[in-house]
């Protein structure tokens, strides 16, 4: 255990599609892959002088949507949830930095 965080680093490097969604589905002739954003860190150290030590480290895995194959066809289906996650905070920074432009540009 000389080196815990590397060790939890090597573990948690397979977090993905797979944990969020499982494995790739085929049914009735229809595979469906899925996607996931995934990122972990993990950190440790030591204090020589009061001889503690410690560490952490944490993760994140968001599905983003799933690949369907159909024949020879591949189309992208995007999880909605985190569409709208993901796009509500965009589209208010976008409306703030807008509604400044569009200030600035009257005076």
């Amino acid at each position: 255990m000389a080196n815990l965080p590397l060790e939890l680093g090597k573990q948690f490097a397979s977090l993905g599609a797979t944990t969020v969604y499982g494995e790739q589905q085929d049914l009735d002739g229809v595979r469906i892959i899925p996607v996931a954003l995934a990122w972990s860190g993990f950190g440790g150290g030591e204090d020589p002088n009061s001889g503690g030590a410690g560490g952490g480290g944490g993760g994140v895995v968001i599905p983003i949507g799933a690949y369907i194959r159909i024949g020879d066809g591949v189309r992208f289906e995007p999880n909605l949830v985190s569409l709208l996650a993901v796009g509500v905070p965009f589209v208010w920074v976008a409306g703030k930095a807008l509604s400044r432009i569009i200030r600035a540009l009257k005076r």
